[in-house]
């Protein structure tokens, strides 16, 4: 199975702490800047929405948003245009985006340490039906390329994983370590297993 269309959520530490007003000029300077060949476009507020989308900035290739969907606020990054490469490539530009664009959001003045990764936990999604339909063979064979994913990006942490069993919704699958990890600690991992992928 092929993984386009992948969307990473990473949640976050005290999200009731969040300040979701002072989120939108941090994305317009985003705009403004377009950071590491970005091509981001626009904003939409979704923050009338309970547990909706947030607050989204739109890309060419990608979108990022601080969401609340499942009514946990979590830093989202999803990609909508192909990806070359094998499923370990894509899962790993995906993951090193999302953590990317936490850590820029960890470390803006403007936000005041509101935005904290929980250091723990995060969910992968493919947001294409027709190629990853939610069902019991896909999650079969999702789990050959997920498990060897997560072994390299949490290190020798134990960790668990989870599948949503509902074939309405989309394709995704939730994992928590056992140990808490900083950014930094997660995108060296990255780096170490795949250096020559990207």
């Amino acid at each position: 199975m092929e993984f386009q269309h992948i969307s990473v959520k990473l949640f976050l530490k005290n999200p009731g702490a969040v300040d979701w007003e002072a989120l939108i000029p941090v994305f317009h300077r985003w705009i403004e800047e377009q950071p590491d060949g970005e091509l981001l476009l626009d904003i939409a507020d979704y923050r009338h929405v309970i547990a909706g989308p947030g607050v989204v900035l739109i890309g060419h290739y990608a979108n990022y948003s601080l969401d609340n969907a499942g009514g946990r606020p979590g830093l989202r990054y999803h990609r909508k245009a192909a990806m070359d490469g094998t499923n370990q490539d894509r899962l790993s530009e995906a993951t090193q985006a999302a953590l990317t664009a936490l850590q820029r959001l960890e470390t803006d003045a403007r936000l005041r340490g509101t935005v904290q990764f929980n250091g723990h936990e995060m969910e992968i999604s493919i947001n294409d039906r027709l190629l990853a339909p939610n069902s019991p063979p896909t999650r079969a064979a999702a789990e050959v390329e997920l498990r060897p994913f997560f072994s390299g990006l949490f290190g020798d942490a134990d960790f668990a994983v989870s599948y949503s069993a509902d074939p309405r919704s989309l394709f995704s699958v939730k994992v928590r370590s056992a140990q808490a990890f900083g950014i930094a600690e997660l995108l060296d991992n990255l780096n170490s297993v795949a250096p020559a992928s990207r």
